[in-house]
């Protein structure tokens, strides 16, 4: 990779990182989740093409994201409230984590873009009730 192209790639992780505080600042809980989603999606897909690309360090580096981001979802929960949804959803989350690690442990994208799958379906029923 050049010197520019390095810096070009440093630039756009700022601006993305400017844009995301950005919303954040001003979201209300609804769209901080809708934003969490968005940001857990994109860790995934990253993950999978740089597993598939062999790029084991950005691999990690964002599989770390994607199941830190994971945890928040599922430690947001509301179990009183959310009754069985809250349960379900709990299975989902630490599905989806058994699978991210599943995916690196065995240098396979596969179980982790079916992960990603189920995190998708739910981000999207997420942004129809908003």
């Amino acid at each position: 990779m050049y010197m520019g192209q390095q810096q070009s790639m440093k630039a756009a992780r700022r601006y993305a990182a400017v844009d995301t505080g950005s919303r954040v600042e001003s979201a209300t809980p609804h769209q901080l989740v809708r934003i969490l989603f968005d940001e857990l999606l994109l860790a995934l897909d990253t993950s999978a093409l740089a597993l598939r690309a062999g790029d084991r360090h950005k691999c990690l580096d964002r599989q770390t994201r994607a199941l830190t981001m994971l945890h928040a979802l599922e430690s947001s929960l509301d179990y009183e409230r959310g009754g069985d949804v809250a349960v379900s959803l709990a299975i989902v989350y630490r599905e989806v984590r058994r699978r991210v690690l599943l995916a690196t442990s065995t240098q396979n994208a596969e179980p982790m873009e079916a992960a990603r799958g189920f995190i998708a379906e739910i981000a999207g029923a997420w942004n129809q009730i908003g």
